[in-house]
């Protein structure tokens, strides 16, 4: 079955990565039903061909239903057993939950689902807002049921350059924590490597193409190091605020299985610091600048002193 072959998909929440599934979707000739509470984003989703509709419309007509919520809070509000979605949900339909939300949260909301007789599956995205307008996401894809898992494969193929099915439910978000920590500390790393470079009089854009064609390459110096170099960090493929919501997740997820974490632990100071020059809003790329900044506020050494 393809992604067209969907009568109707549902999704909630048309941010930034939900408005960009919601636009391959389209483009693949699925009939897309969409809910976000903003009224912008519902504005740009009508824009873009979503059929806006309410929960218990998108319940009753869709039987496979993507979500992508910003905390556990409001993906409770929505996927709860007494919300309007819990109390239409027909029996089998197939939930793909795309948020990044912790192992327990989505235990929790798997057994919401399942006792409104619908199926679960715990599917995180690795990938900024820019790879997902790109169809450049990794789907971290786990679940108990196969069946669901098969019949979400074409769905998720239509906005992800690949799925990867990691196996019992959970595993996905588990992954997604381990990716991100290494997202985390390699944009820190690379946004102090071209402050290196910078402070050696280096010409960037060259560097940044030699470094990234050898061995110290990674794919946020790919990614973010375009960004760093122009200190251009609006729009935000990943916003500061979010991001370290992401790590919160990733330090109690250390802590609960006592793993040492001492690389991680002085990365977060860094978009901790981005937060409180006010970069909440801007991309995480914005870690050179909060370097740089260090770099200016140290005193100067004077000659013979």
């Amino acid at each position: 079955m393809t992604a067209a072959e969907q009568t109707s998909i549902g999704i909630f929440g048309l941010g930034a990565m939900g408005s960009a599934m919601a636009g391959h979707l389209l483009d693949s000739g699925v009939h897309v039903l969409g809910s976000d509470p903003d009224a912008g984003r519902q504005e740009a989703a009508v824009e873009m061909g979503v059929q806006l509709a309410t929960p218990d419309v998108i319940a009753s007509r869709c039987d496979v239903i993507l979500t992508s919520l910003p905390s556990y809070s409001v993906a409770l509000e929505v996927l709860g057993g007494s919300s309007p979605l819990g109390r239409s949900l027909r029996s089998g339909t197939i939930i793909i939950e795309t948020s990044t939300l912790s192992p327990d949260e989505k235990e929790s909301l798997r057994k919401q689902v399942a006792q409104a007789h619908g199926v679960l599956l715990d599917c995180p995205m690795s990938g900024t807002a820019h790879q997902a307008r790109e169809g450049d996401l990794v789907a971290y894809l786990s679940g108990d049921d196969d069946a669901a898992k098969s019949r979400s494969l074409p769905i998720l193929m239509s906005f992800c350059r690949s799925v990867r099915d990691l196996g019992e439910f959970g595993t996905g978000t588990k992954t997604k924590l381990v990716a991100n920590h290494l997202v985390a500390a390699h944009n820190v790393a690379a946004a102090e490597a071209l402050g290196l470079a910078q402070a050696a009089g280096l010409d960037l854009p060259s560097t940044l193409a030699a470094i990234a064609d050898g061995a110290g390459s990674s794919r946020m110096l790919h990614v973010r190091g375009p960004l760093m170099i122009e200190e251009d960090y609006v729009p935000a493929g990943m916003r500061v605020d979010l991001f370290l919501k992401d790590l919160t997740l990733i330090a109690d997820f250390a802590a609960r299985l006592g793993v040492p974490s001492p690389i991680f632990d002085v990365t977060v100071d860094v978009y901790r610091e981005a937060e409180r020059q006010g970069r909440g809003s801007e991309d995480t790329a914005c870690a050179f600048s909060v370097l740089m900044s260090r770099r200016n506020e140290r005193p100067q050494e004077v000659d013979g002193a």
